[in-house]
């Protein structure tokens, strides 16, 4: 069954919807006949966003909003829920997926820690914050999926601020599930986003080309909307070189490091690199 916030007439807004994963899930959620609200920063990127997804849904250029807006700042966002209930008459779809990613250390800069922050859990929160109640009270089927990271789950080292603002949308995203289901007569459903590793703006670097490891952002949505009408809370995508059961086994092993008393990040701890790649094996 697919949801029933993604069909006809529903109005879709997705935060970081210029390029990756946020567009590509725009032009999916287009093509199923859903109004779009592009919400992201630089005009030019929003322009051209909007001219990719009017070229997948020709004659209904009404269709689409584009939207200038910080998602770290509660009073815009605030702002954007009432404009997109003058335009469309609501949000039925609320996709929180704007993220960056800059360099970190547990010590700083404080700078990028608070961009992090800002961006990546802040920014969820105000959406939801912003458009949920709305949603809510609205009384009809509703969908919110926030996109959370596995280093919010396995928290490797490399990005310390990155972890923690996606570990925080994990937790958010948990908490706001569990609000919705015991919020009488709310027809709306929240979901995590775990992405593999997807060939985005983000995560390209310097190349120009898709690894062969990673997916498309098309790929990643079409597997998201499947997980979605499956029910599933957990989004947890694979990719080209890692399938769910490796996935299962580092995930496991990171909680384990609490039960177990080992270390801190074990699994990157010289004296445990047998025993992971040993776990690892063990079905």
């Amino acid at each position: 069954m697919t949801h029933p916030a993604l069909s006809a007439g529903s109005v879709a807004v997705i935060t970081g919807g210029a390029s990756g994963i946020g567009l590509a899930a725009a032009v999916a959620f287009a093509k199923l006949g859903l109004g779009i609200c592009v919400v992201d920063i630089g005009d030019e990127r929003l322009s051209d966003a909007a001219r990719t997804i009017g070229a997948a849904i020709p004659g209904r250029g009404d269709d689409v909003m584009i939207a200038n807006v910080d998602v770290r700042d509660l009073a815009a966002m605030s702002t954007l829920a009432a404009d997109v209930q003058q335009r469309f008459g609501g949000c039925d779809v609320l996709m929180n997926n704007a993220g960056i990613q800059v360099s970190t250390s547990a010590l700083g800069p404080r700078d990028h820690w608070e961009r992090l922050i800002g961006v990546n859990l802040w920014g969820v929160v105000n959406g939801c914050q912003a458009f949920a109640p709305g949603m809510i009270a609205g009384m009809k089927p509703g969908l919110i999926i926030n996109t959370g990271s596995k280093q919010g789950i396995t928290t490797p080292p490399g990005n310390p601020a990155y972890n923690v603002s996606k570990a925080g949308v994990k937790a958010y995203t948990e908490a706001l599930s569990h609000e919705l289901r015991n919020t009488e007569g709310c027809q709306v459903t929240a979901h995590l986003l775990i992405p593999g590793f997807v060939f985005t703006g983000l995560t390209a670097g310097d190349r120009k080309e898709k690894p062969a490891a990673a997916w498309t952002p098309e790929q990643t949505v079409t597997f998201a909307m499947q997980r979605i009408d499956a029910g599933d809370f957990y989004i947890l995508c694979p990719d080209n070189d890692v399938p769910r059961a490796l996935d299962e086994r580092r995930m496991l092993w990171a909680i384990g490091d609490i039960v177990e008393n080992r270390p801190a990040l074990s699994r990157w701890h010289p004296d445990y690199a047998d025993a992971f790649a040993e776990f690892v094996k063990t079905k």
